[in-house]
């Protein structure tokens, strides 16, 4: 979420326009298969391979909702062959609340990329029959590797790391600099063979009155953690965590 540029959907916690995200742990029938595309559908490879500033069309799946705010919605969303994060879409309050997870999509809007996250923009949607939710991919061994990218947005797993230092011995930090205060997004950084990589809890996503909010806070240096979120970008990998698990 782009909070330097976009202050004003902090108004969105006090409106009570959103909940915590829930996360299925399987999923439908319907993810066993890839979902045959209606007629002027891009398939995920042709998503991809679209310019950015062009009009995209495609089916997918809500996965979770981070914000609603004066009549456009930001989600997560996937189908079996990729993820597509919808930022700002022309969205109904009333229409917001139909947008459970798994809720198909018919998403029309325009390829945009933002620090490197690549996303919709513009859009607007309708809702079609069917259903399906992501199980995490375990990306572990992707951390550090040119691949990871192939799986932006996906909703994801990393398993086996170990809470570092996010400054001066804090496990870690409320905001990005360590400037905030309780609500407001959490920072910290986890190892895995020697490199550190940061994570985020996305206060939009995830509040200060989620399960993930209060592990983060409760999180010690050396700790060994599991995790999932989602894989966000920006300017480098900037995964917002959604579940972690001290070993």
């Amino acid at each position: 979420m782009k909070k330097k540029l976009v202050l004003l959907l902090t108004a969105s916690v006090l409106l009570g326009s959103f909940s915590a995200p829930v996360f299925a742990e399987t999923e439908t029938e319907e993810s066993t298969e890839t979902a045959e595309k209606s007629d002027g559908v891009m398939t995920y490879e042709e998503y991809i391979a679209a310019e950015v500033d062009t009009e995209v069309v495609v089916e997918t799946y809500v996965q979770a909702k981070q914000s609603w705010w004066e009549d456009t919605a930001t989600l997560y969303t996937q189908d079996q062959d990729g993820a597509y994060f919808i930022y700002d879409m022309a969205c109904s309050e009333e229409d917001y609340e139909k947008l459970e997870t798994g809720t198909k999509i018919k998403v029309t809007g325009y390829k945009s990329e933002w620090s490197g996250e690549v996303e919709i923009i513009d859009a607007t949607f309708e809702i079609e029959e069917g259903s399906f939710i992501a199980e995490a991919l375990d990306v572990t061994e992707l951390l550090g590797t040119d691949e990871l990218i192939d799986h932006q947005n996906e909703f994801v797993s990393f398993t086996g790391l170990t809470v570092e230092d996010s400054g001066d011995g804090a496990a870690f930090l409320y905001s990005w600099d360590g400037s905030g205060t309780d609500g407001d997004d959490l920072y910290f950084n986890a190892s895995l063979n020697g490199e550190t990589y940061t994570f985020t809890v996305e206060s939009y996503l995830c509040d200060n009155t989620t399960d993930v909010y209060k592990a983060v806070t409760e999180l010690n240096v050396g700790d060994e953690i599991d995790m999932e979120g989602f894989l966000y970008w920006y300017e480098g990998v900037n995964p917002h965590i959604t579940s972690v698990t001290v070993k």
